[in-house]
């Protein structure tokens, strides 16, 4: 059994594919493709695969991971291709390679988006002023009811640029099996804190990190 990790990139109209229709989509694409797909045992035998972390409707992803086992060894780039032919429109395969890192070693993902508004200076404000808080809270959903949260210690700024119709940023967040963390809540602290409008558009996974940054693999 040889176990593939694909990187592959979800964009314009399937960043409107749930992370559920995904699972329903891998399926066609598995038995589409004709790879020799390593299948669990028991009652009811179905191809084996998962997704490292999965991504918030409307988000585009240029790093998406999918875990999977072949039968067979067979070159990495026809693995590629073959998925490639039969992916639906807006996702593509951009790399397969043998898995080496195990999943427990995410811990962050890299967003960039830009905060659209018709007052890009005084919404440029507005964030600096948010980012210069002693802390950030948000009211969280968790397994045991509403919660606050500070996201401040855990959310790093990589960048922060004025555009003319808003404020480009790149944004790390913690990610993996203990805490996930996504940009849409920093948009709700930053509501909170202002009264300028402002809308979040080409919100783009743009990386998956290790606790030392460098690319998960």
């Amino acid at each position: 059994m040889v176990r593939v990790r694909a990187i592959f990139e979800k964009s314009g109209r399937a960043k409107y594919i749930s992370h559920l229709d995904l699972n329903r989509c891998m399926l066609r694409i598995f038995r589409r493709s004709r790879l020799p797909i390593w299948y669990t045992e028991g009652f009811n035998p179905h191809p084996y695969y998962s997704f490292a972390l999965a991504l918030s409707l409307g988000f585009e992803s240029r790093c998406e991971i999918l875990d999977f086992n072949l039968n067979e060894e067979m070159p990495f780039d026809e693995v590629r291709d073959r998925l490639n032919a039969v992916m639906p429109e807006g996702m593509r395969i951009v790399s397969v390679a043998e898995q080496v890192q195990k999943i427990t070693a995410i811990a962050k993902a890299e967003y960039t988006f830009v905060l659209s508004t018709e007052t890009p200076s005084e919404l440029m404000t507005a964030i600096e002023e948010l980012l210069g808080s002693p802390e950030i809270l948000i009211e969280k959903k968790t397994k045991k009811g509403i919660k606050e949260v500070d996201i401040k210690p855990d959310m790093e700024v990589v960048s922060c640029e004025l555009l003319e119709n808003g404020v480009a940023m790149t944004m790390r967040l913690p990610a993996g099996t203990q805490t996930n963390y996504n940009p849409t809540l920093f948009f709700e602290a930053l509501r909170k804190s202002t009264e300028i409008s402002f809308e979040p558009e080409r919100i783009c996974r743009t990386g998956i990190l290790c606790e030392n940054n460098e690319n998960f693999s």
